[in-house]
């Protein structure tokens, strides 16, 4: 069975996750003490079955946890219905459609402060960093000019999110735990701060229209606030930026998907930007836990038993895709499960897919002779899969 944590496999898990598929059902694997669902329909069912539950477990000793703990028990990701259809509801107003295009005049103006510094480095003979100086800065400042945290604050969000996010791997390290536990403390109490503030001095930002949103008498309370604004930056630009990264690394490798990137980036970004989530996901693991015994794919799941749909394989499944090992930027339709299914389809997708379809364009108008100069450097997970550094010289 997988090892989730052998270098091989995290260097690349397509191969045993192919040797998963061709078991046609969920199989249980007794280290994680969990069934995974390599399958595109077994995975997809595991997103859209209302017997599932994505029921946070407390970690203990609980009082070294409390904010850790409620940040997930209360966020829109890690509860069930009737709790998320309330935080739902009410994210959704704040965080709508309008709010969401109205970002794009933003999304520009960063994108295009960041290729000016790029621009300084390419001038003075230097390569850039497709992911420091790009993939990883954007989606942070969107997401932090969205919230309306402070330019000078900014450079805090980005560590404090990835401290959090590395308690999700497959059994996080003592190190990984002590500082996941300070950056929750630390975040929570920024973005509480920051709130409270916006009550009585309300702006045009996310954490103002989230404290002031209503919905049949119902509001968000303080720890609800809090979660909502930590899981967007959170999800919000880990799955950017990890999409991004290893989408254009992938092309890059690829002379004919490169030359159709350089010919004409705007006309197949649409397409590209689904590609780039289907063909190496950023998220590979989502797991829930059975409320009733329950079947998926014909295996019987017992109440409390937990399944895991493995994104990463059912977007490679031979039944749904054409050459599904293969990169094609212009797939269509291309029905990847990257943002998820049912109640738990990614609130965040409209803005990322908006990020994507501003920034991957105009990377590729200012720099149509990019390459790769040097090997990427992968991260060393696999729930959360991206690169930690991609040297590009044009």
């Amino acid at each position: 069975m997988i090892d989730f944590t052998d270098p091989a496999f995290v260097e690349d898990p397509y191969q045993d996750l192919a040797e998963l598929r061709k078991f046609g059902k969920p199989i249980w694997h007794e280290e994680l003490q969990m069934f995974l669902a390599a399958c595109h329909g077994d995975a997809n069912d595991v997103f859209r079955n209302k017997s599932l539950g994505r029921i946070f477990k407390e970690r203990t000793p609980e009082f070294e946890w409390e904010t850790f703990n409620w940040l997930h028990s209360d966020s829109i990701l890690d509860s069930e219905p009737p709790k998320h259809t309330r935080l739902r509801a009410l994210v959704a107003k704040a965080f709508n459609r309008n709010k969401i295009e109205g970002m794009r005049p933003a999304i520009e103006r960063i994108t295009n402060q960041l290729l000016d510094s790029i621009d300084e480095k390419v001038q003075s003979g230097e390569n850039f960093d497709l992911i420091a100086d790009y993939a990883e800065p954007l989606p942070v400042k969107i997401i932090a000019d969205l919230l309306g945290f402070p330019d000078s604050e900014e450079h805090l969000l980005r560590p404090w999110s990835q401290a959090i996010v590395k308690m999700y791997e497959v059994n996080p390290s003592q190190q990984y735990q002590l500082e996941a536990k300070k950056a929750a403390g630390e975040f929570a109490a920024y973005v509480r701060d920051l709130a409270v503030f916006r009550k009585t001095n309300p702006g045009s930002d996310l954490i103002t229209d989230l404290a002031m949103v209503e919905e049949n008498g119902e509001k968000l309370n303080s720890h609800e606030l809090v979660a909502t604004c930590v899981l967007l930056l959170n999800a919000g630009h880990e799955a950017s930026v990890n999409a991004f990264g290893n989408g254009m690394v992938a092309a890059l490798k690829r002379p004919d998907q490169r030359e159709l990137l350089k010919q004409k980036p705007e006309e197949i970004t649409a397409t590209a930007l689904e590609e780039f989530m289907r063909f190496d996901a950023p998220l590979h693991l989502f797991e829930r836990t059975a409320t009733v015994d329950t079947y998926v794919g014909g295996v019987k799941i017992e109440a409390g038993q937990k399944i895991a749909a493995l994104i990463g394989a059912a977007n490679r499944d031979e039944n749904i895709f054409a050459q599904p090992n293969e990169m094609d930027l212009t797939r269509d339709p291309n029905p990847h499960i990257g943002f998820g299914a049912g109640i738990h389809f990614c609130l965040g997708a409209p803005l990322a897919r908006l990020e994507m379809g501003v920034s991957l364009p105009a990377l590729w108008k200012k720099y149509p002779t990019m390459e790769l100069a040097g090997q990427p450097v992968r991260r060393p997970t696999f729930v959360l899969r991206g690169y930690e550094s991609v040297a590009i010289s044009v």
